[in-house]
């Protein structure tokens, strides 16, 4: 399927000026077509009341775009599917919800490539399929230089960092701030001295647990940003560790454990 995504990508963005603004038709055709290519004839319905997607009218900077992802009601949800419409790779990622998610929210930021429609799907445990839209007017996000010194974004790459926010209870969904080093490059941005292009290198699969019991699985693709940043909320046990796996397209694997302490009673 991945290699259809890229194809229906391209074909758009090569039919298309340079970062133009598509007119409603074209938008509506797109999306027409690439939720054909992901969820086969499935039918999608209205998100109202079950799942909304939150991003900038404008963006600030392309390559980190900031999604926020709510769900709510009382259907119970086992996958997220985030689409950028108009990227290479529309496809940015599915999260996987295990038995110690709260999937309340789900926030990361993404590359976009040009004005365009993105898509949040929710997937409901006995298959309906609930989805948002959300327009967002940015451009160059995946061609967009890297951010961060080559060099050092290699050295440092794995590296993890966790951040709780709030009073750690036992039972109680608990918000998380998971950071990734990582140059997530995409094949398509240029090295700004030797003008070659980077090869790419980018997260594939994130896996989360805690005490064993998964959170979430995440399949990502050349969408998201560099240096990702996912925030999520799991519910703990009790004390124990919540692990990280990250595995990238050239097959190398980060591990990192947490150790997470509920406050004293």
């Amino acid at each position: 399927m991945k290699h259809l995504l890229w194809a229906l990508g391209f074909v758009f963005l090569a039919a298309l000026p340079v970062h133009a603004q598509e007119d409603e038709a074209t938008r509506a055709a797109r999306w027409n077509d690439l939720r054909v290519a992901v969820f086969g004839q499935r039918p999608l319905r209205d998100g109202s009341g079950v799942i909304s997607l939150e991003a900038p009218v404008r963006a600030m900077n392309a390559a980190l775009v900031p999604v926020g992802i709510t769900l709510s009601g009382k259907k119970p949800i086992k996958a997220v599917y985030l689409l950028v419409d108009g990227n290479p790779s529309p496809l940015a990622g599915t999260f996987h919800f295990g038995p110690a998610i709260d999937p309340h929210l789900l926030r990361t930021r993404v590359r976009v490539e040009q004005y365009t429609l993105m898509h949040a799907v929710a997937e409901t445990t006995d298959g309906e399929l609930y989805v948002a839209e959300r327009f967002v007017k940015a451009a160059g996000g995946c061609s967009a230089p890297a951010g961060s010194n080559e060099e050092l974004a290699l050295k440092e790459m794995g590296r993890m960092k966790l951040n709780l926010t709030g009073t750690v209870v036992p039972g109680q969904p608990e918000l998380a701030e998971l950071l990734i080093r990582h140059p997530n490059n995409n094949g398509m941005q240029m090295d700004q001295i030797t003008r070659n292009y980077i090869p790419a290198r980018y997260i594939q699969t994130i896996h989360v647990t805690y005490n064993d019991h998964l959170v979430f699985d995440f399949d990502s693709d050349i969408s998201l940003s560099e240096d990702p940043a996912i925030t999520f909320a799991f519910i703990p046990d009790g004390p124990g560790a919540l692990k990280v796996r990250v595995e990238d397209s050239r097959k190398s694997v980060f591990n990192r454990s947490f150790d997470v302490v509920p406050a004293r009673s």
